[in-house]
């Protein structure tokens, strides 16, 4: 067995312990994407390393340069196909509700026939407009599926200002299991609702009721009396989860979203409020809060970060960030294959899913004892659209060597194990989802051009302050004149909201003075441009 790479935690001053705020039944049944935030108090604590002026920045992805061959192409249409019919199959067509999960065949599920997710949803929306962009099924159909989803959820489904319950009943919206106003799972479900709005353009009542249901989400009421950081939600019974989104995790959706809202919009200085702590495994050094991989994947599931560095420090490019966090679990397995011989070169993935002792938010680095050698597809395959040069082949093999033991109506099952045998029967809403929404990220970028096309996602990423880097994308980065970036794009309203807040946190761009002179300069500029454009 290989001596594993030492695994360190940057310092930090506090640690807040976040317990799971589920019944148990959703717990075992439901794909918990608050689990990508959890703690686990029984973990001890990592020893720093020595600190230099290095150990403060991430380290940058490998290079690698990666062309998808014809049969890349046929592997991934035949997955992606399957996925999209996960959410085809599994919802009712009256209120599109999605299952949260399903078996393997299709066959009705013995639990969880009638429960539904309503991040399962925001991920078969998004489905649809894939489906419509490949032809699988006519255009016409794909519409009026998602025109009745988007009535259903601006004038029947229950809400409370705006947001949604995590789990309801799949044929009356009805909440089930007791479960929380989800302000992720909302989140989720409204990035599904405004690609349908960009994809879909031409239905006017999908515009319309997409407006309806982003503008009548109160923001501020989620942040349940703090200034800057939003609950993971809320209860009839007992009120705001005391948890909040406050350390990095999935959350850059839901920050993006509350960034940008037109109607009760975030302070700037949440999108800073949350930490974002330095990981170190082997030679990868990246923000990363243990154990779950997807916590790198479902914002990036919409949102094309590529080009774009978040001026926090320690300043990271987050989709290079995804990347590292991608190559650091595969060479952590890789660690542990002596102890688990199943795990190999083209053989890994762990993220949040079943296991043959119940649901498990596992993940690593680092290890965790309830490890077992168990592997989870969506793991790799959540990162097609960041490093296809590692994930695809992983996918392939697993295809090529377990075939339909692990592979069928849905594409993979959830999670198996590659050497007792045992293979879970169920597959997961929100697995299939970033399954095929990365893989046509990888493909063609569809989710990420219909997504980033929204006025108010566009506001979000300004608000936010992220600015153009250098990372390595799949294809060329956008401009960030086209995401409004440019000062001279910008209201100067924003221009001055925004550089007095990183004025603030001591980041100013580079080669402009600080305070007020920076202010102006980025005024006169905007002015200048302005005049230019008139002549």
């Amino acid at each position: 067995m290989r001596a594993a790479p030492e695994v360190h935690l940057a310092p930090r001053s506090t640690v807040r312990l976040h317990a799971p705020h589920r019944a148990l039944g959703c717990v075992l049944l439901a794909a918990a994407t608050a689990a990508g935030c959890s703690h686990a108090a029984s973990r001890p604590a990592p020893q720093p390393p020595e600190r230099t002026a290095e150990s403060h920045r991430p380290t940058a992805p490998p290079r690698a340069d990666f062309k998808l061959s014809a049969d890349d192409e046929a592997f991934l249409e035949d997955l992606s196909r399957r996925s999209f019919r996960f959410f085809w199959d599994e919802a009712d067509p009256e209120t599109g509700l999605v299952r949260d999960r399903a078996r393997t065949d299709g066959s009705p599920h013995p639990r969880a026939q009638n429960i539904a997710s309503i991040a399962s949803v925001g991920f078969g929306l998004s489905g649809m407009c894939v489906a419509a962009e490949r032809g699988w099924l006519p255009r016409a159909p794909l519409i009026a599926r998602a025109r009745a989803t988007l009535r259903f959820f601006a004038e029947q489904q229950e809400h409370h200002r705006g947001w949604f319950y995590h789990f309801v009943n799949l044929r009356s919206g009805a909440r089930e299991w007791k479960s929380e106003l989800s302000s992720i799972d909302t989140a989720l479900l409204v990035a599904g609702v405004l690609t349908v709005r960009q994809c879909f353009e031409e239905d006017a009542e999908i515009v319309r009721q997409a407006r309806t249901i982003f503008r009548r989400i109160d923001f501020r009421w989620m942040l349940a009396e703090h200034p800057t950081l939003l609950s993971m939600g809320w209860r009839p019974e007992s009120g705001f989860i005391k948890s909040r989104w406050d350390h990095f995790c999935e959350l850059m959706i839901l920050y993006v979203l509350g960034l940008g809202s037109p109607t009760t919009p975030l302070p700037v200085e949440s999108w800073a409020a949350w930490e974002r702590p330095l990981f170190s495994y082997g030679p990868y050094r990246y923000v990363h809060r243990p154990p779950a991989l997807f916590v790198h994947q479902f914002a990036h599931a919409w949102i094309d970060f590529r080009g774009l560095r978040d001026p926090v420090p320690p300043q990271p490019d987050w989709f290079a960030n995804a990347q590292v966090a991608t190559y650091a679990q595969r060479q952590f397995m890789l660690d542990l294959s002596g102890e688990f011989p199943g795990y190999g070169e083209q053989v890994w993935g762990l993220t949040s899913s079943d296991s043959r002792g119940g649901y498990r938010g596992w993940g690593g680095p680092p290890r965790q004892k309830e490890m077992d050698g168990t592997v989870v597809p969506c793991a790799p395959a959540g990162s097609l659209m960041l490093t296809p040069e590692i994930a695809l082949p992983a996918l392939r093999e697993m295809h090529r060597r377990f075939g339909d033991r692990i592979y069928g109506r849905y594409g993979f099952a959830d999670a198996f194990h590659p050497t007792d045998g045992w293979v879970n029967p169920d597959v997961i809403g929100i697995d299939v989802g970033i399954t095929l929404l990365s893989a046509e990220n990888l493909r063609g970028g569809s989710v990420w051009r219909w997504f980033m096309a929204n006025d108010e996602v566009r506001r979000g990423i300004r608000r936010a302050g992220l600015r153009r880097s250098g990372s390595r994308g799949l294809a060329s980065s956008r401009p960030l004149e086209e995401l409004g970036q440019d000062p001279a794009a910008r209201p100067l309203d924003e221009v001055v909201e925004g550089a007095a807040v990183l004025g603030r946190l001591g980041v100013d761009e580079p080669g402009l003075p600080a305070g007020r002179p920076r202010l102006e300069h980025q005024a006169r500029s905007r002015i200048d441009r302005a005049r230019g454009a008139d002549r």
